[in-house]
């Protein structure tokens, strides 16, 4: 499994890359995910996630994790035109995180900023792994199966 981390400079001394390698990797584990993966997780501020979310989703504000996978969509008719890597790591996509709207939600909810982190990588390697919010029955499998891998954690990480 490879976990490529990378954090802006204003926010490296409030989060150390082995804890958020340990998230991903507990997310990862409690989905079933047994084959090599490789992933991205980045720690971004306000404004570069405003920019990523007006470019790829067209919504000019910041918001808390955006997720970008690169592995088909299951049930996808264009599979076909996938090449599976050489080196035989699956490479899931990148999951980015604003740290500043990562601590105004952990205020807002009376949890510590990691926990908050914690839940927001959760949410966005589920999104990585085909889930989605996008309808209530989905909303509500996500959410069921997001505080299951915050369980399973537990103390281990948070």
């Amino acid at each position: 499994m490879e976990i490529n981390v990378l954090i802006e400079e204003d926010f490296g001394e409030n989060l150390e890359a082995s804890w958020l390698e340990g998230v991903v990797e507990q997310t990862l584990t409690a989905e079933g995910a047994n084959t090599a993966f490789e992933v991205g997780l980045v720690i971004v501020g306000q404004e570069k996630m405003r920019q990523l979310n007006s470019a790829y989703l067209g919504e000019d504000r910041p918001t808390d994790v955006l997720a970008f996978a690169m592995l088909p969509e299951p049930g996808a008719e264009d599979t076909a035109f996938f090449v599976p890597p050489p080196d035989g790591i699956k490479h899931l996509g990148e999951v980015i995180i604003s740290y500043p709207q990562a601590v105004i939600q952990a205020g807002e909810h009376r949890h510590p900023v990691k926990r908050e982190v914690a839940i927001l990588i959760i949410h966005g390697m589920l999104h990585l792994l085909g889930y989605d919010h996008d309808e209530p029955v989905r909303q509500e499998k996500m959410r069921t199966r997001e505080a299951e891998i915050l369980n399973i954690m537990g103390g281990n990480l948070l």
